[in-house]
Parts: structure tokens; C-alpha cells; sequence
């Protein structure tokens, strides 16, 4: 039976290694429809809401690069990400495919290289729905040029065998590595450098490990920056415990180093990539129609561009949530408001909250105290967890309140709304900032 919310496109002759993934997927959210054949798998792509690909080469390569191709073709202008199921190419080169990996893959390191995959296919599409609101009203949004040198990726941990042959897998793959033993040495790379993403040993004891990505999400500057959980062929860790840290993959020695390579340089590619959209998206603040304190959206130009972003989304058949960010009243904000200290704070705030979103998400400030996310193809439990998050780091910043004076924190109201069916961008907005009035975060 067809799915009919299936979100990944699976092509397959049979079941060998695509059944136990399938069910794993199923579970995990990324729910599967399997074709048989390149017809099926096209009139699966018009049909139903696909957001990514799996296509299994193991009987037939080049057939399956010509249908990755196909299916890529038809699916434009939208991007769709496909992941291959075969013997990865060192060398890099995956045609059509965004990422090949050896079979047997579990459900969950599957799960989190389409969710990647589909993250920086919506940043590239949210760039061009920008540029079409901002030439509306005449700024040209320049493109995103991305650094070609070579990816630099961190490795933390013990020089253990396994450990040293990933970094050197790494460099066949063409990636620097900097080499730091331990927790301060890393953060200490960290602040003094830039790195497209980190590998983190977890050895005998994997506390370290988390602890290392659990700081890097607690930073505006290293929040996005991915990382990789390389375990110990013997650890038992469990999931949650892992992706609650902020872990964004997750490998064992038991995968060959070469193939964990692979995955690294993959989500150094897509980070470098979100970096540049970022920066070209940053350059759009000195068109003179942002939010003069904070580079933000203001609320005229975050109406406009929700409304594009909405039929966007609609048309493909993606989720879009909103989210609502209103500073909590208290007796010691309303002082620090009194005497300007809170205006004083609001540039960083705003800055900071355009750091921590993801390069696809668009940032207003529709008031002096309150905020507005836009989080495309996202789910209304994803975006609360984002928005909470943001609420979260922010709560952790002191700020300025004067000469003699304890340094004053702010904690936000949190609202999230995602858009149902019938209903405008403006209404979800609305429902977003009905909760915000009803929830406390920080």
C-alpha cells in the first residue's frame, strides 16, 4: 500500500538490504514508498510528498545513476537529495547521488544523512525565494560564493589505531585534520580557528565526547559546526543520550574508515555550503530594508516574504512552521527597559538569534520585544525544539545593566505554530503568538 505521507522515494528490486532499512526509516519518521522500477519511483515523485531519495546499486550501477539522474531532473526546480546504497568512490565523485554508502546502513545513521541532505536542499531553494522578495523591492542579493580550499576538520580524542586511521582516511579524502587529545585543547582550536566539522573519539568512555558537543551547542559561533561520534566497536550508547547532546552522526569502528570519511567530508561539504548562503544571505542587511538595530527582517518585509515561503512550501509539499519569541515581563526587565538598558541589549539579542537559526530559517523583529522565526520544512515539534533552544542559549547571556550593577538575563515567551491546510501564513503567525503568551521558557 502506498503511503500517502511518505517522505523518501526508495528504488529498489528487492527487499535485501532495503526491507529492514525501510521499517527502520518508518519508525523513525522518514516514512518510506518503494518502486520498483524508474517509472514507479517518477510517478511516486508527482504524486506524493517526497522529500529525498534512497536508490540501491548494488545490481546495477550505472542503472542506477541513470535513474538517480532522472529523478533528479523531474523533480526540478525543487532539490531532491539521493542517497546511494553501493560501494563508495574515494575519490568522491557520486554523480547524481549526494552521498553513497555501503550496505548494511542502520535506519538511524540513514535517517540522519537525509535529514542533512534535505536541510541543505531547502537552504538552496530558501536562498532563491530570498532573492525573489528582496528584488521585489529592488536589492539584488549577490550569490553565495563558497571557499574551495580544503575542508579543515578536528579530531578529539586518544591517538588509538582506529582514531589515527579515520585521520588519515580524511586526508586521502582531502580534508586538513588538527589533531587536539583533549576537551581544552579542542575548544581552545576551536575559538582560534574555523573547521567545517569535528570528530569526536569516544574510546573507552564516551562522557568527554558528549560533554565536547553538548559545549559546542551551548556557543552561538560553534553551534552549527557538525559532528561526529566515532564510537568504540564495543560501546553502548544510547541514541537519545547521543542526539540530545547534539551529536549530528554517529559511526563505529566496525565501519571501515574510509567509508566514515566519506560521511565526514559529506557534512563538511554541506556546512561549508550553508556557511557561504549564510554570508550571502548576511550581505542582504546593508540593503537598507532590514531592522535597523538588529539586521533582522522588520515586519513588513518578514509578511512578504512568509506569504512567498508559504505557497513555496505548499506547492512542495513541505511542512512550514512559525515560531514566536516575545521577551517574558518581569520586574527586572521592566526597570532595565525604563532605564535603557534593555534597548542597549537587543542588538545582541538579535544577532544572536540570527546566529542560532539554521541558514534556512528567516529571523523578524516584529516588535521592540519580540521576535519571529520562519522554519521551513519543518514540523511543529521541530520547530519548538529549535525555538526553545535559541531561548535556552540566550537565557544563558548576561547582559550589560550599569555601573555597580549584577549583570541582567532575559528569558523569552515561546510560541509555535505549524501552517495546517487552509490556513494563511498570517493565521499560524497569530495561533504562534497566542501560545507565546501562554508558555515561559529560560
Amino acid at each position: 500500500m502506498v503511503n500517502p505521507k511518505a517522505r523518501t522515494l526508495v528504488l529498489a528490486r528487492d527487499d535485501r538490504w532495503i526491507g529492514p532499512l525501510c521499517e527502520g526509516l518508518d519508525r523513525l519518521g522518514w516514512r518510506t514508498v518503494t518502486a520498483r522500477g524508474l517509472g514507479a519511483a517518477l510517478a511516486a515523485l508527482q504524486d506524493l510528498g517526497i522529500e529525498a531519495a534512497i536508490i540501491d546499486l548494488s545490481d546495477d550501477v550505472a542503472g542506477g545513476f541513470a535513474a538517480a539522474a532522472r529523478l533528479k531532473a523531474a523533480y526540478a526546480p525543487r532539490r531532491l537529495p539521493i542517497l546511494g546504497l553501493g560501494e563508495p568512490d574515494i575519490s568522491g565523485d557520486g554523480g547524481p547521488f549526494d552521498l553513497i554508502m555501503r550496505p548494511p546502513v542502520h535506519p538511524a545513521q540513514a535517517a540522519l544523512r537525509l535529514e542533512s541532505l534535505s536541510r541543505a536542499a531547502v537552504t538552496e531553494e530558501e536562498f532563491d525565494l530570498r532573492a525573489l522578495t528582496l528584488a521585489e523591492r529592488g536589492k539584488r542579493l549577490e550569490p553565495p560564493v563558497m571557499d574551495e580550499g580544503s575542508l579543515q576538520v578536528l579530531t578529539v580524542g586518544e591517538p588509538a589505531p582506529k582514531f589515527l586511521a579515520l585521520s588519515h582516511a580524511l586526508r586521502a579524502c582531502g580534508a586538513e585534520t588538527t589533531g587536539a587529545f583533549t576537551a581544552y585543547t579542542a575548544f581552545d582550536y576551536l575559538h582560534e580557528r574555523g573547521f567545517d566539522a569535528v570528530v569526536l573519539w569516544a574510546g573507552e568512555a564516551h562522557g568527554e565526547a558528549l560533554s565536547i558537543a553538548a559545549g559546542m551547542r551551548r556557543n552561538t559561533r560553534l553551534f552549527h559546526i557538525p559532528t561526529m561520534l566515532y564510537l568504540h566497536a564495543d560501546s553502548v550508547v544510547g541514541p537519545g543520550e547521543i542526539f540530545d547532546r547534539g551529536v549530528t552522526d554517529v559511526a563505529t569502528g566496525e565501519t571501515p574508515e574510509e567509508e566514515t570519511a566519506r560521511r565526514v567530508v559529506a557534512l563538511a561539504r554541506t556546512y561549508r555550503r550553508e556557511a557561504a548562503i549564510r554570508k550571502a544571505l548576511d550581505r542582504a542587511r546593508a540593503s537598507g530594508l532590514m531592522d535597523a538595530a538588529t539586521g533582522l527582517f522588520t515586519r513588513d518585509l518578514f509578511a512578504a516574504h512568509l506569504a512567498r515561503l508559504s505557497a513555496a512550501m505548499h506547492a512542495r509539499h513541505r511542512a512550514l512552521s512559525v515560531a514566536v519569541l516575545r521577551i517574558t515581563e518581569a520586574p527586572e526587565i521592566a526597570l532595565m527597559r525604563s532605564e535603557g538598558w534593555l534597548d542597549r541589549a537587543i542588538p545582541q539579542i538579535g544577532s544572536m538569534i540570527g546566529r542560532l537559526v539554521r541558514a534556512e530559517d528567516t529571523v523578524a523583529r516584529l516588535a521592540p520585544d519580540l521576535f519571529a522565526l520562519a522554519l521551513p520544512a519543518a514540523g511543529q515539534d521541530a520547530a519548538r525544539i529549535a525555538a526553545e533552544r535559541i531561548a535556552a542559549v540566550i537565557a544563558c547571556t548576561a547582559f550589560d545593566a550599569g555601573p555597580g550593577r549584577t549583570p541582567f538575563t532575559v528569558n523569552f515567551d515561546v510560541g509555535v505554530a505549524e501552517l495546517e491546510a487552509g490556513e494563511t501564513a498570517a493565521q499560524a503567525l497569530e495561533r504562534a503568538g497566542a501560545r507565546a503568551a501562554q508558555r515561559r521558557v529560560g
